[in-house]
């Protein structure tokens, strides 16, 4: 590593720190304006925006991105208006800061409060999606963190514009504008040192593919929000709606096939599979997904390596199981503890896919598009988390949250 990154991460780092000490203190009002002010720079500036992305859309074809990956890249008027409308739903939310989780009074006259307090500076590093940026940016300043963006190589333009509309959120609010620094590189060298900065970073956040995630997790010193793949089942039972479970599968495959929501292994009861389950396979093909399937009339024959993968195309695993036994078996051994869903009007059948998985996020009769922090009311997310610690499922400001406890005595000793 150059001695150059390294100087400039710990500047940059130094800065985030000194940053965040106030921004755990900003008003409300402050951090709304913020948001606003971010929003309409977002809108006003979005020709320039485009034209970023326009750079950024030829330099990820030269590169040799897949279809999914650019249309995660790619961003136009409507996708703009999406990142306004975040920022604005973030802003309008509850500030987190300072919430009274609970509180109890002790037999010694103690009174004790557990209220949420900023996790301090989180770092996120990301791929492809510029929209990111901002959602990464809002979520972190609503919750008093301050926040060191690394966006992809793909993204670099795009990200750029988007994080100084951050910044002119900031100046409007009289905020530190370090409060939302990007590392402004392409250089790997700077993910690597980010990774280690332990005196100025308080916890990491990878959102992107596996290979992102492994890197982190296995080279991280910081703390770690992992993002995994998005490896998503849909299990049909045999008391499935027909009506139901045709609509909500062919959404949950084609209505966007990049994003990590998006499933990839349908499992259909044998008792239903040469009807309902053959079915929905032909509804797929018809509308343009290849099914690879076991034990059904697919497009191609499923082969081992099919099963626990993230496509994030055109493309899903299908097969038959003897019932709800073996498809939650399955989802245990292939599946990432993203996202999985049952469809099925029985509550037995319902009740025991919730409790027997541990996914961090179970689904019955609902399109898992779904998982999304704005779908959650959460305004936006930084990623979905599928660890077990601190945060899980979409993480929203309030899980970009730590505590801590105001004890209250009047001249109170222990005895």
């Amino acid at each position: 590593m150059s001695d150059d990154i390294k100087t400039m991460m710990a500047d940059i780092g130094a800065r985030a720190k000194a940053a965040s000490q106030e921004l755990a203190f900003a008003s409300a009002d402050q951090k709304t304006t913020a948001l606003l002010g971010a929003a309409d720079a977002v809108w006003g500036r979005r020709d320039e925006i485009i034209a970023a992305n326009k750079q950024d859309m030829e330099f990820g074809r030269d590169k040799g991105l897949s279809p999914a990956m650019m249309d995660r890249l790619m961003l136009d008027e409507d996708r703009i208006q999406g990142i306004v409308d975040g920022l604005r739903a973030v802003a309008e939310q509850d500030d987190p800061v300072g919430e009274v989780i609970t509180e109890w009074d002790r037999p010694t006259g103690l009174h004790i409060k557990r209220v949420r307090t900023p996790l301090g500076v989180i770092g996120v590093i990301y791929e492809s999606r510029p929209n990111v940026t901002a959602d990464a940016g809002a979520l972190c300043l609503k919750a008093g963190n301050a926040v060191i963006l690394r966006g992809g190589s793909e993204s670099f333009h795009s990200s750029g514009v988007i994080h100084d509309c951050l910044v002119d959120g900031l100046k409007a609010a009289n905020l530190p504008v370090d409060a939302i620094l990007r590392v402004p590189t392409r250089d790997r060298a700077a993910v690597a040192e980010m990774l280690t900065m332990t005196d100025t970073v308080d916890v990491i956040v990878p959102r992107g593919g596996k290979g992102l995630v492994g890197l982190v997790q296995r080279e991280a010193r910081v703390p770690v929000f992992a993002h995994l793949e998005g490896i998503c089942h849909i299990y049909i039972d045999k008391d499935a709606d027909p009506e139901k479970a045709r609509a909500v599968v062919l959404n949950a495959k084609t209505r966007r096939t990049g994003i990590c929501g998006s499933a990839e292994c349908l499992l259909i009861h044998k008792d239903v599979a040469d009807g309902l389950g053959q079915q929905i396979v032909d509804d797929l093909k018809d509308a343009g997904v290849e099914v690879r399937a076991n034990g059904l009339n697919g497009s191609v024959p499923a082969t081992a390596d099919d099963f626990g993968k993230e496509f994030l195309d055109m493309i899903i695993a299908a097969k038959t199981v003897d019932g709800i036994d073996e498809a939650i078996a399955h989802i245990r051994e292939f599946g990432s503890d993203h996202t999985d869903c049952i469809l099925t009007e029985n509550d037995a059948a319902g009740d025991q896919f919730f409790t027997q998985l541990d996914s961090a996020i179970l689904m019955r009769n609902a399109s898992t598009q779904f998982a999304d922090g704005g779908e959650f009311g959460m305004g936006a997310e930084i990623g979905i988390a599928t660890g077990k610690m601190h945060a899980r499922g979409p993480v929203g400001a309030t899980q970009l949250t730590s505590f801590k406890y105001l004890v209250t005595g009047d001249g109170t000793v222990r005895s």
